[in-house]
């Protein structure tokens, strides 16, 4: 008698587990599926913001404009002025050529000052490199300001240590007045002596949103096959 009463309570159970693993598999696969569809879109949107980038990248340079905002990033720009060499700011920075630091210098404008990223310099050449006086004329790409400073390490503008191009930061620092909220990152020609290097600009973005698509389809694929083999085994 007390076989055949659980085995009885295990045969009235089995559709209700049944039911429940169902639906917990249905969830699972709407989920994934959602996911991968996910993924998809943002492939479309990364691949539309690459197109652009090279776009702009290839485009002819354009007179800097006095406000930018992040649909303007990359954007090759050109600015005429005369550098304040007694404010220049060296911001840490980790390159190909290994560790040094970045130079940025305002460039005063008839209409507004742009901090400029005048490239790379190795910490010996911290004080020992090229200080062009009177009008130049820069040409790089528009960056946009890097607030705070970097990870694990904050901007400390009382002792001018600065770990990221934080415009706003190093503007009030240095007592530059009105600024582009922007800062200009310069091309590659040569400056005398050889320092600063720049065209450094890392352009990258990381596409990997089709393998995190496909991964999402497959888990909810094998979701399905798992639902097929209990559907199955629970009619055994």
């Amino acid at each position: 008698m007390t076989e055949a009463g659980t085995s009885g309570e295990r045969r009235g159970r089995s559709p209700l587990v049944l039911a429940i693993l169902t639906a917990i598999g249905v969830a699972l696969i709407a989920a994934f599926v959602s996911l991968g569809v996910w993924q998809l879109q943002r492939r479309l949107w990364k691949l539309d913001l690459i197109a652009k980038v090279d776009a702009r990248l290839h485009a002819p340079a354009v007179i800097a404009p006095p406000f930018a905002d992040p649909e303007d990033v990359y954007r090759r720009v050109t600015a005429t002025g005369v550098f304040r060499n007694d404010r220049e700011s060296f911001v840490q920075a980790v390159t190909e050529r290994g560790p040094g630091y970045w130079v940025l210098t305002p460039l005063v404008t008839p209409r507004f000052t742009i901090l400029v990223n005048r490239g790379f310099v190795p910490a010996e050449r911290r004080k020992a490199h090229d200080r062009p006086g009177g009008t130049v004329r820069v040409t790089g790409l528009i960056r946009m300001s890097e607030p705070k400073g970097a990870f694990l390490r904050s901007n400390d503008p009382a002792a001018d240590r600065w770990y990221s191009r934080d415009v706003p930061a190093i503007a009030a620092a240095k007592d530059l007045g009105r600024v582009a909220p922007y800062f200009i990152d310069a091309d590659a020609m040569a400056n005398p002596g050889g320092y600063p290097v720049g065209g450094l600009t890392v352009v990258a973005f990381r596409n990997s949103h089709l393998s995190y698509a496909l991964t999402w389809f497959a888990l909810a694929i094998l979701t399905g096959v798992g639902l097929v083999i209990l559907w199955r085994r629970g009619r055994e």
